[in-house]
C-alpha cells in the first residue's frame, strides 16, 4: 500500500497517509479540520542491491560464438583470421 502526502489549504499542513489504492482521499486536515488536497508526488526510485540482476539474470554463459580461445601474439584481440602471429593461416 503506498503513502499518500496531503497539504490542507487552510492551514498549509501537511501529512502523509499510508492507505490502499482503492481508499477514497482524505477531505479533512487532522490539525485544524479544513480541506486537505492530496499532492502529486515522483515516488521512489528503483533500488538495486547486491551484484546486479544483469550479473546474476542476463548474463551470457561461456565464450561468444566465433573465437578459438587463443590470445594473438600480437595483442589484438579481434582474433585477425589469416594472420601468421595467431597461427591461423
Amino acid at each position: 500500500m503506498p503513502t499518500y502526502e496531503y497539504e490542507c489549504e487552510k492551514c498549509g499542513g501537511h501529512f502523509e497517509k499510508f492507505q490502499s489504492m482503492t481508499d477514497e482521499p482524505v477531505k479533512t486536515c487532522p490539525d485544524c479540520g479544513g480541506k486537505a488536497k492530496r499532492l502529486v508526488s515522483p515516488g521512489s526510485g528503483i533500488i538495486f542491491k547486491g551484484k546486479g540482476f544483469y550479473q546474476t539474470d542476463y548474463k551470457p554463459t561461456g565464450k561468444p560464438s566465433g573465437t578459438t580461445g587463443k590470445t594473438p601474439k600480437c595483442g589484438t584481440s579481434d582474433g585477425c583470421k589469416g594472420c601468421p602471429a595467431n597461427g591461423t593461416e
